[in-house]
């Protein structure tokens, strides 16, 4: 099989994995002349397709033949997909070849299991050796870690990618055994756990081994680069019957135990030949959207996972989690934005961390009035009816536009997304 037919079967076989973005890493360019690449290049993080993924990387797998039988994956051992694999050459040329033609900024490479985790981890390592060693890449480079590897390949794998990451698969240990046997959600959180140790290791590094010159004050040596772009992860939502609700309070305790730079979520889409434990149609990808947003609030906002979501553990597919919330809770409002702390402040709808901070700038040189909002660049519309200000004081009804619509009869659109959740796997 040529070249070109290996980068097509691959290339489509990698679309289902999220989790590649690039920002986050140490900054290096190939100004100097001693290697291509560079991690500053606009595309790098900011082009994205048309459904909201990077497409700065050229994402691939090393192959696509597997030993695991995950029932929601189209690589899967008993899936009769075209198979391919690439040699280590053939990828590290590609990534060269499409880097020197503008093409992409960086790489992403994952792979199926072949012959042993360790096997399948050496393949991908060595493809990131020969760029940067070789061939004196400096661009980004983004490895999946095959849970069980070795400790030796994951501290080697870290020496030459950017970023590191081990997809969780699904929300629950339950769910993840029912679909994907062969893998073990302890053995995905050892392996987590192994980067986060390799991260902690490297931090302290440097104030343990001071040095110093003749005549000079002690000076810290330069800790070792280790994937500093962090760890990721991604869920797949839609699978299993697991709420919105279970998803976020697995997400807040990988962010808390294994400290993920990122939790991506990936809605189901029905594959080829499914099995019968699948669900027959897609997960919304409204519900995708909903749950990077109320992530965003978990990580930025301060809010706990077990307040974003309804009453049924669904988020609403009609209106944004922070709406929601403040909908659902009007004794917290109004909010009067000259005296609320930052906390308070960033439970607003349409105030986000950038406004919130010139609306601190603001208020300390004079008192925040109804038109400073417009130069503020806020959303008003969205802001008033939750706010209170000298010459503003929001009325009863006024929130009444924002409110989502009701599609039956005294049946808000929450319970509507419950029972499309509910009717895919009665």
């Amino acid at each position: 099989m040529d070249t070109r037919r290996k980068l097509i079967i691959l290339a489509d076989a990698a679309k289902y994995d999220a989790s590649c973005a690039s920002s986050g890493t140490s900054q290096r360019d190939s100004s100097d002349g001693q290697g291509p690449g560079s991690t500053e290049g606009a595309g790098i993080c900011h082009s994205y397709a048309p459904d909201g993924r990077c497409i700065s990387l050229l994402k691939v797998l090393l192959t696509n033949w597997c030993t695991y039988d995950c029932k929601y994956c189209v690589n899967r051992e008993s899936s009769d997909v075209e198979r391919a694999r690439f040699t280590v050459d053939e990828v590290v040329n590609l990534t060269l070849d499409f880097y020197r033609r503008n093409v992409i900024e960086g790489l992403f490479l994952s792979s199926g299991i072949v012959r042993t985790p360790d096997y399948t981890m050496e393949q991908v390592i060595e493809v990131a050796r020969r760029l940067r060693e070789l061939h004196h890449f400096r661009g980004y480079i983004h490895l999946k870690t095959i849970p069980d590897a070795s400790d030796e390949l994951v501290l080697k794998a870290g020496r030459y990618a950017d970023r590191l990451s081990v997809n969780i698969e699904l929300p629950t240990a339950d769910s993840l055994q029912a679909l994907a046997p062969e893998k073990e959600s302890a053995a995905i959180k050892r392996s987590m756990a192994r980067i986060k140790l390799q991260f902690d290791d490297h931090a302290d590094g440097a104030a343990k081994r001071p040095r110093s010159l003749p005549a000079a004050s002690a000076k810290p040596a330069a800790s070792p680069r280790f994937a500093p772009a962090g760890q990721s992860t991604q869920m797949i939502v839609g699978a299993d019957a697991s709420d919105d609700r279970t998803i976020l309070q697995t997400s807040a305790t990988l962010y808390g135990a294994y400290r993920l730079k990122r939790v991506y979520y990936s809605a189901f889409s029905p594959i080829p030949h499914a099995s019968s434990a699948l669900p027959p149609r897609p997960a919304p990808l409204m519900r995708e959207h909903r749950l990077y947003q109320a992530d965003w609030l978990m990580r930025f906002y301060g809010f706990a996972q077990d307040e974003i979501c309804t009453d049924g553990g669904m988020l609403s597919l009609d209106v944004d989690p922070k709406l929601a919330w403040a909908l659902a809770n009007p004794a917290q409002f109004p909010i009067d934005l000259n005296r609320a702390p930052r906390e308070r402040l960033l439970r607003v709808p349409g105030l986000g961390v950038r406004s919130v901070e010139r609306l601190l700038m603001a208020r300390r040189a004079r008192s925040v009035r109804r038109a400073d909002l417009d130069r503020l660049r806020v959303p008003v519309a969205k802001v008033l009816p939750f706010v209170a200000l000298p010459d503003h004081l929001p009325r009863d009804g006024d929130a009444a536009p924002l409110r989502p619509p009701v599609r039956r009869t005294g049946e808000p659109a929450r319970a509507i997304a419950r029972e499309r959740q509910a009717d895919l796997f009665a």
